[in-house]
């Protein structure tokens, strides 16, 4: 490969590329869009899940800005910019508000001018990292330049830790972010579930690994692991839908179409 070329792998499936298909989105490959057919397939509420996902990344992003005052964002696993992304969400409430985004898909690099464009004062940066390197990520220029580690900051990790399937490794990798992070600060994490169609998402994770992509469900005790030592605001960790909803009717849909639990725990 010629130096500066990037491997696209095209040739497997990746999760930020089957979720901008399942969006309506136009950057992915056909193995993605093979991925998102086979699970739409046996889960066809698939794409009610994934929008629910989106929609309390929005809630969790104007709830700490709004309510607990935050203005600095990690987001790690930040996905295809679909707009509104987080810092259009958390720039609205405050204008200097500042957004680190992480991925690992070089995609999601080539889209990142789109997500560090800004509002007001603000201030957005992108580091090409995997969540299994937290010291790449701590360490990055763009998050000691961009983030000030005195002051509170919103971990924001939304979809991404069921791409890491052992439970250790996972749950290691989450707390030395959190460790660095300064006493006020916050984490809103969604993790990926089969409790409410156990039978219907062992097909989906199936479909996954055989477009090479991997996928962990966790129950809700494992979900909860996720913010040992933090203090969990109300309503706790419940399925996505459920925390904080905008709209009462969102309520209404079947617990067997959401797979995600979601929460936001403050750092004592």
């Amino acid at each position: 490969m010629a130096e500066g070329v990037q491997d696209l792998r095209t040739d497997v499936a990746h999760g930020a590329r089957i979720y901008d298909y399942i969006l309506g989105g136009k950057d992915n490959y056909a193995v993605d869009r093979a991925a998102a057919e086979a699970s739409q397939q046996v889960w066809p509420a698939l794409p009610v899940h994934m929008r629910a996902n989106r929609e309390f990344m929005h809630r969790a992003g104007r709830f700490l800005a709004t309510e607990r005052g935050v203005d600095q964002f990690l987001d790690i696993g930040t996905g295809i910019p679909t707009s509104p992304n987080l810092h259009e969400v958390v720039q609205e409430v405050e204008p200097e508000a500042r957004v680190v985004y992480t991925d690992n898909d070089p995609i999601v690099l080539a889209h990142a001018r789109a997500l560090m464009s800004r509002t007001g004062q603000g201030r957005t940066a992108y580091v090409e990292a995997d969540l299994r390197d937290p010291d790449t990520i701590l360490s990055s220029r763009e998050f000691r330049e961009t983030l000030d580690p005195d002051r509170p900051i919103a971990l924001m990790l939304i979809a991404v830790v069921h791409f890491i399937e052992d439970d250790d490794e996972a749950l290691d990798v989450v707390r030395r972010i959190v460790e660095v992070l300064p006493s006020g600060s916050y984490v809103a994490a969604t993790i990926a579930t089969d409790d409410y169609a156990p039978e219907l998402l062992a097909e989906v994770r199936r479909a996954y690994h055989e477009h090479g992509e991997t996928l962990k469900f966790r129950d809700h005790d494992q979900a909860l692991r996720f913010f040992d030592g933090l203090e969990v605001l109300e309503p706790g960790v419940v399925q996505v839908h459920k925390w904080r909803p905008d709209d009462p009717a969102s309520l209404d849909v079947p617990e067997a179409d959401i797979a995600m639990y979601a929460g936001i725990a403050r750092k004592p």
